[in-house]
């Protein structure tokens, strides 16, 4: 049996406009630079030890990426989607990943994660050590897409 523990991580956020919505979902994902590859949806745990990567990191095109992501889009003009992930942070263990999305600004599903991030730990009997988020929110024109996500590596 093979045994996979990611080592690295992106987190980002991003949103796009397309003629339709999941067009906008993919333009948003190469946006941030995960729209070549295979997302796997996994649950909300960053492995004990996982380093940030930067801008400018390239997944292998094709690849399976598990990742933990927020989307909301819509076809209708002048509504606003928003998406958020954010990853607390433990002194010694692993991290706690949550997302958010919907209709919302930017700053509405950032506070929801942050309170889903706060009582993940206080479930656990976990110390916060500190925590990161990004979020976006996007007006649609004709059909648009916000999509928060980390990507483990």
């Amino acid at each position: 049996m093979m045994k996979t523990i990611p080592e690295q991580y992106l987190i980002g956020a991003a949103a796009a406009e397309g003629q339709h919505t999941l067009t906008a979902f993919d333009a948003a994902l190469i946006k941030m630079g995960i729209g070549d590859c295979n997302l796997v949806r996994v649950s909300s745990i960053l492995p004990p030890g996982c380093q940030e990567v930067t801008e400018g990191f390239r997944f292998p095109d094709g690849s399976l990426v598990p990742t933990i992501y927020g989307v909301a889009s819509s076809s209708t003009p002048g509504e606003r989607v928003a998406a958020a992930v954010g990853i607390g942070f433990s002194q010694d263990s692993f991290g706690v990943i949550m997302e958010h999305s919907g209709f919302m600004t930017a700053e509405e599903a950032r506070g929801k994660v942050e309170e889903m991030i706060r009582e993940a730990f206080e479930i656990r009997g976990m110390q916060l050590k500190g925590i990161k988020i990004k979020s976006i929110d996007h007006r649609v024109t004709t059909a648009g897409a916000a999509v928060a996500a980390v990507a483990l590596w």
